[in-house]
């Protein structure tokens, strides 16, 4: 899928945000300050767990996480976001 050379640890995973919605589904185009973040993403790499915790998400999952969930990281230019797996809500 990508050539990414992040290993998460533990029990992390590697997430690119879906890009913000351009305009509603009436038409109107919304500006930049008023985009809300996107709480859904791609998988790009997995951690290999812990003893504790068995990964149940694998590469190329599209996912929701929460509002303010993992931390922000940028490689190569592209914005991508480094959480926990119990961080995600959902596999969509």
């Amino acid at each position: 899928m990508s050539d990414i050379k992040v290993k998460p640890l533990a029990d992390r995973v590697l997430v690119q945000p879906m890009e913000a919605e351009e305009k509603t589904s009436s038409g109107i185009y919304i500006p930049d300050t008023a985009k809300e973040k996107p709480q859904k993403g791609t998988i790009i790499a997995v951690g290999p767990g812990t003893k504790d915790v068995t990964m149940e998400v694998k590469v190329g999952d599209v996912v929701l996480y929460g509002k303010y969930a993992g931390t922000e990281i940028t490689i190569d230019g592209k914005d991508y976001l480094i959480m926990k797996q119990s961080d995600i809500l959902a596999v969509i």
